[in-house]
């Protein structure tokens, strides 16, 4: 990858664009930038190099994800324009993200090498793990979800975190 050098905007109609020197990667697929306003990160893709003064319109393909596309690409609009990017998309439940965590958790220890009694003690106490029962404990059931999850997670689902829960499907 090869740096461009920074780009820089009219202050009147782009006042919060900054294009930090080395934030700008030419890759093999395009144009990879981060693009820094206020105090918030955005990473873009452009298909030829960001040039300075230049008119910029973002391609949405109309598929599955295509909702979730025009939120960033109206809240990535808002910001550039100095106004409040507004919700994220989608929120996860605390109760959903704490799955995750310990869903992610349960795998590295798994590659690790670690057992799933091992794995279980770590993230829900020793003292709840009976010392005979392991076999049939509910928890032991609960560590394999929990592995396998983080499985899933890894070979493309954390895609699914983008999506809106559809009621229909």
């Amino acid at each position: 990858m090869t740096t461009a050098p920074p780009v820089s905007h009219e202050a009147a109609s782009q006042p919060l664009f900054d294009f930090a020197a080395g934030q700008v990667c030419r890759a093999a697929d395009g144009w990879h930038a981060v693009l820094c306003i206020g105090s918030v990160e955005h990473r873009i893709w452009s298909k030829q190099p960001l040039t300075p003064g230049a008119h910029y319109a973002a391609e949405l393909p109309l598929d599955s994800s295509f909702e979730a596309r025009a939120h960033a690409a109206t809240r990535l609009w808002r910001a550039m324009n100095g106004r409040a990017q507004g919700p994220a998309f989608q929120r996860l439940s605390k109760q959903r993200r704490e799955r995750l965590c310990a869903a992610l958790r349960a795998l590295a220890a798994y590659f690790a090498g670690a057992t799933y009694r091992s794995i279980a003690e770590a993230l829900f106490g020793e003292k709840r793990i009976p010392d005979r029962v392991w076999k049939t404990h509910d928890l032991r059931s609960r560590t394999i979800r929990l592995v396998q999850s983080g499985f899933a997670f890894v070979r493309g689902g954390y895609r699914e975190l983008l999506r809106a829960k559809r009621k229909d499907k």
